[in-house]
C-alpha cells in the first residue's frame, strides 16, 4: 500500500532529480514543487531545532507559500524549516532558471510510472557515484546542453540506434576525449610560505 507521505517523498525526489539533472526553473506547480523539495529532504533527514514564525519570512516568500498561512503553525518543524529554504531557492532563481524547472515538472508528470521510476533509479545510481564523476557527468550534461539543437538531437538518435557494443565505445572515445587533470601542485615547505598560509 502506497502512503501519501511515500507518494509525496517519491514526488519531491523526482522533482529534485529533474532539477539536478536537467538543469534549473514559474508556474504555481513548479513553485510549489521547489519549495516541497526542501520539505522532502527535511523530513528524511529528521531535522529538529526551533520552528520558523509565519512572521519571520519575508514578504516574497509569504506569498509563495500562501495557501500554507493558515496552517503554517501545525506544520512540523523540519518542514517549515524545509518550506522557507525551498522557498528562497526558488525567490533565488532566474525567470529562465523557473521556467526551465516548470517545464520539466510538466513533462515528469507527463511520464508513465515506468519512466518515472527509471528515472528515480537513474537519480539513485547517480548519488551513489563519487563526488568526482557526479561533478563530471554535470559538466558533460552543460556542454551537451550548450550544442546547437539540431547537434543534440542527432546525437540522441545515433544513441537510441546504436548496439549496446556501439555505445560502449562511444563512452570510451568520449572518456579519451575528457582532459586529464593535473595532479595538485606540492604545497611549498611550510618555511618558505607567506605569513598566514
Amino acid at each position: 500500500m502506497i502512503t501519501n507521505r511515500a507518494v509525496f517523498h517519491r514526488r519531491a525526489i523526482t522533482v529534485l532529480t529533474l532539477a539536478v539533472l536537467l538543469g534549473t526553473a514559474r508556474s504555481a506547480a513548479a513553485e510549489n514543487a521547489a519549495a516541497e523539495v526542501g520539505a522532502a529532504a527535511e523530513i528524511r533527514a529528521g531535522a529538529i531545532g526551533g520552528g520558523v514564525p509565519w512572521s519571520s519570512l519575508s514578504v516574497e516568500q509569504r506569498q509563495l507559500l500562501s495557501r500554507f498561512e493558515n496552517t503554517w503553525s501545525a506544520l512540523p518543524t523540519p518542514r517549515q524549516q524545509a518550506l522557507a529554504r525551498g522557498s528562497q531557492r526558488w525567490l533565488s532563481m532566474s525567470p529562465e532558471q523557473r521556467d526551465g524547472l516548470t517545464t520539466r515538472f510538466k513533462q515528469f508528470h507527463q511520464m508513465s510510472e515506468s519512466e518515472r521510476n527509471a528515472l528515480r533509479g537513474r537519480w539513485q545510481q547517480f548519488q551513489k557515484l563519487p563526488p568526482e564523476e557526479r561533478q563530471q557527468l554535470r559538466q558533460s550534461f552543460q556542454r551537451f546542453r550548450a550544442l546547437p539543437p539540431q547537434r543534440r538531437q542527432e546525437l540522441i538518435e545515433r544513441w537510441r540506434t546504436a548496439t549496446p557494443e556501439a555505445r560502449r565505445q562511444m563512452l570510451e572515445h568520449t572518456q579519451q576525449q575528457r582532459p586529464q587533470r593535473q595532479p595538485p601542485m606540492p604545497r611549498a615547505p611550510r618555511a618558505l610560505r607567506a605569513p598566514g598560509r
